[in-house]
């Protein structure tokens, strides 16, 4: 996680980020696991069901998330290139 403090327009965003990320986990965990349930009755299943998946899937929004900051951020450069290229 050093890299992370270690980048001044990260660690701008960086509670927004993380907080969001938080929430999303505990959401997608709760939905995997019911449905995991619901298909198999198992406890079990549902719960490794509601481990793996999520859990991959949070790492990823994490960098989504950074991803689309960096594109709000140069929305104007992004706009001026399309409109250039038309």
């Amino acid at each position: 996680m050093g890299w992370y403090l270690c980048r001044p327009q990260i660690r701008r965003w960086g509670i927004n980020i993380m907080a969001k990320t938080a929430s999303f986990a505990v959401v997608h965990f709760s939905v995997a696991f019911a449905v995991g349930y619901a298909f198999t009755g198992s406890v079990l299943i549902g719960g490794a069901m509601a481990l793996v998946e999520p859990a991959i899937n949070t790492v990823a929004f994490f960098f989504h998330e950074i991803a689309w900051k960096k594109i709000e951020a140069n929305k104007g450069v992004i706009e001026d290139v399309f409109a250039s290229s038309v």
